[in-house]
């Protein structure tokens, strides 16, 4: 997702991954928190993920990940995911949501933006 002077960096965003496994996705939220790279990182466990891989169909279980951020955060949480993250080629996507309430979206600002 390319920086664009004309996206309002404070535009929150929904970046979500899978992870093989509860522990990992529990120690990746975490980080994430902690690092002030997402406010809230939800996960849902007990997906079924389908896909080809190296010419082979595979299924496995995963876990999902929903990190709440803001635009302004794109660049740094994508990359932390990345080198974090057990897969070769990880689901990375953000989602912009439309409509979101006004006193949430304040929140994550203030908490992605926060010193501690």
């Amino acid at each position: 997702m390319p920086q664009n002077p004309s996206v309002n960096s404070n535009k929150l965003l929904v970046v979500i991954t899978s992870l093989p496994d509860m522990e990992l996705a529990k120690g990746l939220a975490r980080t994430l928190v902690e690092e002030n790279l997402a406010a809230c990182v939800q996960l849902l466990n007990g997906m079924q993920s389908i896909y080809r891989w190296e010419g082979k169909i595979c299924q496995e279980h995963e876990v999902l990940l929903s990190a709440k951020t803001t635009a302004s955060k794109w660049l740094e949480i994508s990359s932390f995911i990345q080198k974090q993250h057990p897969y070769d080629v990880p689901e990375i996507l953000a989602f912009s949501p439309e409509q979101y309430a006004q006193q949430y979206g304040e929140w994550v600002q203030t908490e992605v933006n926060s010193k501690q």
